[in-house]
């Protein structure tokens, strides 16, 4: 219980705490419209479609992967688990337009460690959607718990996105 709780801060023996990444309203995983992210191929997970333009680290880990285009991020939390946070949906043809980021790969970031900034409204402009998947990539090994209903509001760094347990 220890372990989790300082790495997370959550408060039940094995279950790791995912906080939000972003501020807006919930989109169930089953309902973003790309198939890649609602039909669970790349993890299972949730999504948020963003009021602002920031994402933060939603646990302790390190940074695996950051896009050249800066539109996704791969991190790993210290108990392994692997999160992609992919900010809205096509936005790779952005080429980076738009995103600035504020880690890259290696970086070692705390909860609530602001890892990227986009410009929501030109996102909303020249991308398909702003809907932004949350998914834990290495699903096979966690189980995911306590996922709020689909139009909750969430905030940054401060709203419980999920819990995640070892399988």
């Amino acid at each position: 219980m220890g372990f989790f709780k300082k790495l997370f801060g959550g408060n039940e023996a094995g279950n790791a705490k995912i906080n939000s990444a972003l501020t807006g309203k919930i989109v169930s995983i089953e309902n973003v419209p790309d198939q890649v992210f609602s039909q669970k191929m790349m993890g299972d997970g949730v999504a948020i479609e963003p009021t602002e333009g920031k994402v933060v680290a939603p646990i302790n880990a390190t940074v695996e992967t950051i896009f050249p285009t800066k539109h996704a991020i791969g991190l790993k939390g210290e108990d392994g688990l692997e999160l992609l946070i992919h900010v809205g949906l096509d936005t790779v043809n952005l080429k980076g337009e738009g995103f600035t980021a504020h880690v890259q790969s290696g970086d070692k970031v705390k909860a609530g460690d602001v890892l990227v900034e986009f410009d929501l409204d030109y996102i909303r402009a020249n991308a398909p959607s702003t809907v932004t998947p949350i998914i834990v990539t290495n699903h096979d090994q966690f189980t995911l718990s306590a996922v709020p209903a689909e139009g909750t509001s969430v905030v940054a760094g401060e709203t419980e996105l999920f819990k995640a347990t070892h399988k």
